[in-house]
């Protein structure tokens, strides 16, 4: 039966899905398996497509990572059992300049980078979404738990229906172009179980894979051998001090420490714990001082991505909830812009740890509505 040129299919297309061509980014791990082995079940025209982006020889890929060698074997086997095509493209070169480069220079400047973010905005969201285009695709689908709705302005982003699998933080950065393109379809899901359970229910090999931890080029979680491998030498010896510049003992590289440590400082034996409260790479000393230090009001935000129906600087305050850190709640705040991606974020509560290099993602304190986001910087 022909579908009604009135209707829309559940991608939000006028025609039969058969007529409709959609690129699935595929992982290799269980939610993008799912997403492309259910929308090929409802009569998709699925194109799967899996990025290599580091070689999976070298020391920076780990076991279980996403992207690396055992994931790609993993979606092209999906594709064969659900009968699409499958393609493998190599972005190894560009997920090094637009990703791992910058990571390693922005720990090296004493930030604490988010590449998830990053490898979403200029390598998923960009060049494989032009791929999609290029492939003449009507939209591309990521099992990514957020979700896409329409609103009176265009689409909008909204957090998934989990809290616990939302990943509105990593996706901030999605333009409203991208936006147009690009369908979640996982994200109205109650739980990861019921991922699975659809996984299953396709008779999918990766049902019961594990998900994968971390940043995908890092192993075991050890930032800091990954910068030392990349940018060799970086790892520099010299002194913590206190906030008065009062040299409390010595330290092997400021990679090695980030904003709110408190642990492995190696200057025990003082009346007070003591945190990370600022990184030196110039002098190459780390500052350590009381938690109340830490607390954090005003925060300088740029390269602002803003999602709002009206335009960033119509107004001069925009009282919106943010999060500073993916796994911290959203809190009250106020954005006052300082040009069309720049602004100063005041916190009604002061937050603790926030550091350069991390987003600070606007919600909107009513709704599951995401307004975009920044990042964090030391401001001038």
């Amino acid at each position: 039966m022909a579908l009604d040129r009135t209707e829309l299919n559940s991608l939000g297309f006028a025609k039969p899905p058969a007529q409709t061509r959609v690129v699935v980014a595929m992982s290799g791990g269980v939610d993008s398996s799912v997403v492309a082995a259910q929308l090929a079940e409802e009569g998709y025209d699925v194109v799967g497509v899996t990025l290599q982006l580091y070689d999976h020889g070298a020391a920076l890929a780990k076991k279980g990572a996403c992207c690396a060698g055992r994931d790609i074997h993993d979606a092209r086997r999906v594709a064969e059992e659900m009968g699409f095509p499958h393609y493998v493209l190599d972005y190894e070169n560009t997920f090094r300049e637009a990703v791992i480069d910058e990571f390693a220079d922005a720990y090296l400047a004493g930030a604490t980078p988010v590449p998830c973010i990053r490898c979403n905005e200029r390598v998923k969201f960009k060049d494989l979404l032009a791929t999609a285009r290029d492939l003449e695709a009507d939209c591309m689908a990521t099992g990514h738990y957020i979700q896409r709705r329409n609103g009176p302005s265009g689409a909008e982003l909204h957090s998934a229906a989990d809290p616990v699998r939302d990943q509105s933080y990593f996706l901030f950065s999605t333009t409203r172009d991208q936006l147009e393109f690009l369908r979640f379809p996982l994200g109205h899901l109650q739980s990861k179980a019921e991922t699975r359970a659809l996984a299953a229910r396709y008779n999918l090999p990766v049902a019961d894979k594990p998900d994968s931890q971390d940043i995908c080029f890092v192993p075991n979680g050890n930032y800091a051998a990954v910068i030392e491998k990349l940018r060799p030498g970086a790892a520099e010896p010299g002194e913590i001090v206190d906030m008065d510049g009062r040299v409390l003992g010595s330290h092997r590289g400021v990679i090695h420490y980030t904003i709110g440590q408190r642990r492995g400082l190696g200057i025990g034996g003082l009346a007070d714990p003591l945190y990370v409260v600022r990184l030196d790479p110039d002098l190459r000393r780390v500052v350590v001082g009381p938690k109340e230090a830490l607390s954090t009001r005003t925060i300088p935000v740029r390269e602002i991505n803003w999602l709002g129906d009206e335009p960033f600087e119509t107004r001069a305050e925009w009282h919106v909830a943010v999060k500073v850190r993916s796994t911290r709640p959203p809190r009250s705040a106020i954005i006052r812009p300082l040009g069309p991606t720049e602004a100063e974020v005041e916190l009604i509560a002061p937050e603790e740890g926030v550091s350069p290099g991390q987003a600070c993602v606007f919600y909107d304190p009513d709704s599951s509505r995401i307004f975009g986001g920044g990042w964090i910087w030391k401001g001038r």
